[in-house]
């Protein structure tokens, strides 16, 4: 018999609103709508089918801070993390949300309705405190806590649910099960107990000896349960990952596995994410959960040291066990024995036996260079599936990225570059000049800052697509500010396909230079006051402190700087 959902009861509003989903999609003509975020939508998904019981919405300003507090909801039900829903004071404004107000909830994606939120709710959070006391430091360098800081709107809107359908989802439909879905599933089957095992990232030979011994050790069977929401920039994209676990199904012993998607949004919060991935796991149905070494950690903070001890999420869950009632099974890391060809928890190796093991590090480069992976690491079908999202460097797609003065140099190296790249041949080579990019994707924008920021993002966008199709893509906007060269960059890596390839270029010709041999005299507008926002008269360039390159023409030539970029791409194994 699966286990009790948390708190006792599910909280399936999809089938407790079933009868009342004509009524309400009328009501939707009626009423303002927000539009979700992709982060929104996966927590709305959850709360709607259960996953998230004993929620029935957004989390109101008393419950809001008793979690961020004491890992609590008002009514005292342990519950680790905030999920809450975020507007901007425009958007409060704009569509009068106040107490009593019902909204309608809308997919991104389609813009179909997806419930109704009653405004019970609308509050100002503290975003330090949360961040600090969920995430355990006010640190942008926590994917989490970056997210907070610069995407999340300044006011949270609490409130119940009515459920009207569920996202439509159209990959891998078979694989997403609800809540009473997967429970139904266990007990036509007749598991008893299930260990579920929660993964963002491919699994190897490793996991499946871990999981299996975790099953037979409790005599139980196998969810493999993992996320295919938002998970941490730069992870494999869910796609692989999951053909990655179709690949390794049939390893598991007949009937002993299955295999069901999550639709979570991490937040990458190490202990308190541990508890949260427990409670998710028993309103699914599963009666253990493995819980592994430093489970959900970001990895290192500014300082460079790990967020989280490397123990602390087992020890949380540990002081939670009597509450969550769902047994942990501690991640045992293990190794390969080559002497006995066969794998082994590490505290059990005797002394001296040779072990062989492949970190995540190394594993990412030996897919980026075509480098060979053991067949006792990993297995056939699960290696050719990596390798199908993952092509040697040399079929990769990259972005060169250069900034720097008008008049500074940027064009002519960017078209002599072009034509270099063309004669090397093997990828289509696309060039964004700054000018043609504004004439032909942002005439429409001035050049306030905000609008200098929305060009280069779209800069960013297009050479992302062009990237992920395997093309070498020079862009070469004066792209001024610092924060806007970083979304860009975040926007490429995470886009760009197999490698994340960019590179940031400064054109670093001194203005005087560049002033100097200003042919059109454009310069000399500005100073004149005829161009208002000049870069480098009267608005600022900043100065890019550690780009990949830093280049000069009042120092190099043209076919120098040239071939130096080209030593980079060879350097990193893109040529």
């Amino acid at each position: 018999m699966s286990n009790p959902p948390h708190g006792g009861v599910l909280k399936d509003l999809l089938v407790r609103d079933a009868h009342i989903q004509q009524e309400l999609i009328q009501e939707t003509n009626t009423l303002n709508d927000i539009v979700l975020t992709e982060r929104q939508l996966c927590d709305l998904e959850l709360i709607t089918n259960g996953g998230f019981s004993p929620l029935e919405g957004f989390m109101t300003e008393k419950d809001y801070k008793n979690v961020v507090d004491n890992l609590r909801l008002a009514d005292g039900s342990l519950f680790p993390i905030p999920i809450t829903l975020d507007v901007s004071e425009e958007d409060i404004r704009v569509l009068d949300i106040k107490v009593g107000t019902r909204l309608t909830l809308r997919d991104p994606r389609d813009d179909v309705a997806l419930a109704i939120l009653s405004v019970e709710d609308v509050y100002r959070p503290d975003k330090t405190h949360e961040a600090s006391s969920v995430f355990g430091a006010d640190d942008p360098a926590h994917p989490s806590v970056a997210y907070l800081r610069n995407k999340v709107k300044d006011y949270y809107v609490g409130g119940k649910l009515q459920a009207i359908q569920a996202p439509t989802h159209f990959d891998y439909v078979a694989l997403r099960f609800t809540p009473a879905e997967l429970r139904a599933h266990f007990k036509k089957l007749a598991w008893r107990k299930v260990v579920a095992f929660q993964t963002r990232n491919p699994m190897h030979r490793a996991h499946r000896e871990l999981t299996v011994r975790a099953a037979r050790q409790r005599q139980a069977n196998v969810l493999i349960h993992p996320v295919v929401g938002l998970t941490k920039p730069g992870d494999v994209d869910h796609y692989t990952r999951v053909r990655v676990y179709q690949a390794l199904m049939p390893k598991y012993p007949n009937g002993m596995a299955h295999l069901a998607l999550l639709p979570l949004a991490m937040r990458m919060a190490g202990p308190r994410e541990a508890v949260w991935h427990a409670i998710i796991r028993k309103n699914f149905g599963a009666t253990h959960f493995i819980v592994g070494r430093d489970h959900a950690g970001p990895g290192k903070n500014s300082q460079g040291k790990d967020f989280y001890g490397p123990y602390d999420a087992q020890e949380l869950v540990t002081k939670y066990r009597d509450e969550l009632l769902i047994d942990m099974v501690p991640f045992q890391q293990m190794t390969y024995l080559p002497s006995t060809d066969e794998y082994c928890p590490v505290d059990e190796v005797p002394a001296g036996v040779q072990t062989l093991d492949i970190s995540g590090t190394e594993l990412r480069k030996r897919l980026k260079t075509g480098a060979p992976i053991p067949d006792w690491f990993s297995y056939e079908a699960v290696v050719a599936t990596l390798r199908e999202s993952y092509p040697p460097r040399l079929k990769q797609g990259f972005v060169l990225f250069m900034t720097g003065l008008h008049n500074s140099g940027r064009n002519r190296i960017a078209r002599a570059l072009q034509v270099t790249l063309n004669q090397q041949g093997g990828r289509s080579v696309s060039l964004l000049l700054g000018e043609t990019v504004r004439a032909e994707l942002s005439a429409e924008l001035g050049f306030s800052p905000e609008d200098r920021h929305k060009n280069v993002q779209r800069i960013a966008f297009v050479s992302a697509e062009l990237s992920r199709a395997g093309a070498a893509v020079i862009a070469a906007p004066i792209a001024p500010y610092t924060h806007s060269r970083k979304a860009a960059q975040e926007t490429i890596q995470q886009h760009g396909g197999a490698g994340g390839n960019f590179f940031l270029i400064h054109v670093a010709t001194p203005l005087a230079y560049c002033e100097e041999t200003d042919r059109k005299g454009i310069y000399a507008s500005a100073r004149r006051g005829e161009i208002k926002g000049f870069t480098g008269i009267d608005d600022v360039y900043e100065e890019p402190e550690k780009p990949d390159l830093r280049v000069d023409i009042t120092k190099q030539t043209v076919p120098e700087i040239v071939h130096s970029i080209v030593l980079l791409l060879e350097t990193n194994g893109l040529l």
